[in-house]
């Protein structure tokens, strides 16, 4: 996955696709309510029905993350909860590293990649000694630098971030630090609003071009992370520059939980993917004036028409 986004598909020509593969990353983060046997359907339908890239779980140390006071407090929202507490209801949804470990392999086993977000330095921890292709910084977390440290000094592969929820101060000084640790090159920021789920209006994708145009040649990559519905924003955001597209993964949005609702369905993913790769296909240049397509319909369709050019 490191560098297989880095490749043209149809070489270097200007007439032909300049644009970047698309890859996609189904977020499955908590969805799977605390099932196993849930979150190996999550991959074996992210790889096979939807041909996505990459799935992405969460990690969290809750005693860590939360004070005394969060963990014992209710849960916001009563009816998503599976606890009767906001602790117990995270410590419910959390695997642990033996089963992120089985995770992995069930990735490995059906030919995607595996992926987490690390919410704390505990966590962080835990996941390296995985070893995956990439680990995400979830937007709550790019100001954590005691965990960035880290995670600059001790894991060698790509690390990517999103910018929800952050102001351009905190952008960049996020970039910089990367940049003092020489790690810039390594670095993809993710363009994002931090809603569930986020409208229209709020999605702010010239963002992307913003980033690009700021940091487009100190970091790795610029991608998307949307938390809205349907799925022509992302195909917008591919165009505009974002080669790496997030969205949150969901085997029903009905279910429990306060994530589903700003989920693709299987279908939705599936979908998404295929536009991507057709809209990457068509963005390119006619590699002649008139093409062989065309040249059917011209001798059917013009061949009353004056050939002699008027000036």
């Amino acid at each position: 996955m490191r560098d297989g986004y880095k490749k043209l598909s149809k070489g270097d020509n200007l007439m032909k696709n300049m644009y970047i593969d698309p890859y996609l990353i189904a977020e499955i983060g908590c969805n799977h309510r605390g099932e196993l046997e849930t979150a190996r359907e999550f991959i074996k339908t992210a790889k096979y029905f939807c041909n996505v890239d990459a799935v992405k779980f969460q990690k969290r140390n809750n005693r860590e993350l939360l004070s005394e006071e969060q963990f014992n407090a209710l849960h916001p929202n009563p009816y998503n909860s599976y606890g009767n507490t906001y602790g117990e209801h995270r410590e419910f949804l959390e695997f642990t590293i033996a089963q992120h470990t089985l995770l992995k392999q069930w990735c490995e086993e059906f030919g995607i990649t595996y992926s987490t977000s690390v919410w704390d330095l505990t966590s962080a921890k835990e996941i390296v000694a995985l070893n995956p292709d990439f680990i995400k910084i979830p937007s709550a977390c790019n100001t954590n630098f005691t965990m960035l440290e880290w995670l600059c000094d001790n894991y060698g592969g790509e690390i990517q971030a999103s910018l929800g929820m952050t102001n351009r101060v905190e952008e960049e000084s996020l970039i910089n630090f990367f940049t003092r640790k020489g790690r810039n090159g390594d670095l993809i920021i993710f363009c994002c609003t931090s809603g569930y789920p986020v409208p229209p209006e709020d999605v702010c994708l010239l963002e992307i071009t913003r980033l690009i145009e700021t940091y487009g040649k100190t970091v790795k990559k610029v991608g998307f992370s949307g938390h809205h519905n349907g799925i022509s924003i992302d195909i917008a955001a591919y165009t505009l520059g974002a080669s790496i597209i997030e969205r949150h993964f969901t085997l029903n949005r009905a279910w429990k939980g306060t994530d589903h609702a700003a989920s693709l369905e299987p279908d939705g993913m599936r979908r998404l993917k295929r536009d991507l790769l057709n809209v990457q296909k068509a963005l390119t240049y006619k590699t002649e004036e008139i093409l062989p397509i065309e040249k059917v319909q011209r001798n059917k369709l013009k061949y009353r028409i004056n050939s002699e050019t008027h000036v």
